[in-house]
C-alpha cells in the first residue's frame, strides 16, 4: 500500500492544441478511496492511464509511495487495473482467469491456488471458479475482474468505470460491494466514473475535473455543501442544484418575486458584476401559502418517487424569461400539473457565484 501523488502532471496528445490533463496536483493518501469524476472528455480516464503507465506524462511527475513512476513501465509500477469491459479470457475458467497474472509472474501453483481461493471467498465466487465467463452474469464477471486484481496484492487498485456495463439495480449493489471490499483490504484505490451519484456514495474523497483541470477535491459532503464554483455546484447532486443568473439590487439577488440577501463579504467579490449566479438545492425550497413572501411558480411536471417527489416548475424572470425550478416536495401532497406553487428558501441554504468567473462568493 502507498500514497499516490500527481505533481503538475500534464498530458498532451499528439496534434492537440490543449492539454488533456493540465498541471494536475493531487495527493491520494495511503489506503484512501479516491474517485475521479467529471463529464465525458474531462480527462479523468487519462489521469488514471497516466498513473497506470498507459499514457505518457508530457511534463510533471507521478509518485507511488517514494518511487517516481513517471517513466516506469506499467509492469513495474505494482498496480492492478479493473477495466470497464472485464477483459476476461473466454477459454479459461474463473479460477484460471483470476490466477493468470500470477502464473505469468512465476508464482507457484500452490500459492496461486491459495490466493485465488481467498479472493473467491472474499467475492462470493467459490462455486464459480470452475466455470467459464460466458456462464456468468455481468455482475459476476465484474467480480472476477476484481478478483484478478486482488490476487496480485498490488500497492494501488485502478478502476476505470467498472460498473458502466451493469444495469441500474446491479450497479447500486455492486458499488456497495466494491466500497466495502476496498475498506476491508485497505488498498489505495483510484476510481474513475462519470456518475456523480456513484462518486458521492463510494469515495472517501472526490476529485472533480473539467476540461483537463482539477476543479475541487474534497469529501463528498463538503463538495455538496461548499462547492468552490458554479460548475461543481451544478455537477454534484441529484437532481442538480438549481442555478439562476439573476440581477443584483441594493437588497440582494432577485429571482422572480423573491429577493435573497447577498452573503457577507460578497460585495467585494462581485467586482461590479450586475448579475450573480444563484444556486439552490431542490431540498432547500419549502412550499408556502399563496400571499406569503416567496417565489411564485407554475407546476410543469411532478416526479413521484415514493418517499419523495420532485416538482419541476417554471418561473418568470424579468417579465419574460422562463426558467425551470426543481423543488423536493412531500410525496403525499403533490401539486397538480398547471397549478401554482409558491416557494420560499432559507437564505442560509443559498449558494452564490460570480457571474463572470463562476467562483463562489463569500459566505
Amino acid at each position: 500500500m502507498a500514497e499516490v501523488t500527481y505533481e503538475q502532471a500534464t498530458c498532451f496528445y499528439p496534434g492537440a492544441d490543449v492539454a488533456t490533463i493540465d498541471k494536475l496536483d493531487l495527493d491520494i493518501k495511503d489506503g484512501e478511496f479516491m474517485v475521479l469524476v467529471g463529464p465525458s472528455g474531462c480527462g479523468k480516464s487519462t489521469s488514471l492511464r497516466m498513473l497506470a503507465g498507459l499514457e505518457k506524462v508530457t511534463s510533471g511527475h507521478i509518485h507511488i509511495g517514494d518511487r517516481d513512476v513517471t517513466n516506469m513501465a506499467p509492469k513495474d509500477r505494482d498496480i492492478a487495473m479493473v477495466f470497464q469491459n472485464y477483459a476476461l479470457y473466454p477459454h479459461m475458467t474463473v479460477g484460471d482467469n483470476m490466477g493468470f497474472a500470477l502464473k505469468m509472474a512465476g508464482i507457484s501453483k500452490d500459492e496461486r491456488a491459495k490466493r485465488v481461493g481467498e479472493a473467491a471467498k472474499l467475492l462470493g465466487l467459490e462455486e464459480y471458479v470452475d466455470r467459464k465467463p460466458k456462464a456468468l452474469s455481468g455482475g459476476q464477471r465484474q467480480r472476477v475482474a476484481m478478483g484478478r486484481a486482488i490476487v496480485r496484492e498490488p500497492q494501488v487498485f485502478l478502476m476505470d468505470e467498472p460498473l458502466s456495463n451493469l444495469d441500474a439495480k446491479l450497479r447500486v449493489s455492486t458499488r456497495a460491494q466494491i466500497a466495502s471490499l476496498q475498506r476491508r483490504l485497505g488498498v489505495t484505490t483510484v476510481y474513475v466514473t462519470h456518475d456523480q451519484v456513484e462518486a458521492m456514495t463510494m469515495g472517501d474523497r472526490v476529485a472533480v475535473l473539467k476540461d483537463g483541470l482539477l476543479q475541487q477535491v474534497d469529501t463528498p459532503l463538503n463538495l455538496y455543501d461548499k462547492p468552490v464554483n458554479s460548475f461543481v455546484a451544478g455537477f454534484i447532486g441529484s437532481p442538480a442544484m438549481n442555478l439562476f443568473t439573476v440581477p443584483v439590487t441594493s437588497d440582494g439577488a432577485k429571482l422572480g418575486t423573491m429577493t435573497v440577501p447577498l452573503p457577507r463579504g460578497a460585495d467585494a467579490t462581485i467586482k461590479g458584476d450586475k448579475d450573480v449566479v444563484l444556486g439552490v438545492r431542490p431540498e432547500a425550497f419549502r412550499p408556502v401559502a399563496e400571499g406569503e413572501a416567496g417565489l411564485a411558480t407554475t407546476v410543469e411536471v411532478v416526479e413521484e418517487l415514493g418517499a419523495d417527489a420532485y416538482v419541476y416548475a417554471s418561473v418568470t424572470q424579468d417579465g419574460e424569461d422562463q426558467q425551470t425550478v426543481i423543488a423536493r416536495h412531500e410525496a403525499r401532497t403533490v401539486p397538480a400539473r398547471g397549478g401554482t406553487l409558491n416557494l420560499s428558501v432559507d437564505p442560509e441554504k443559498v449558494h452564490m457565484f460570480s457571474s463572470s468567473t463562476g467562483e463562489r462568493l463569500s459566505g
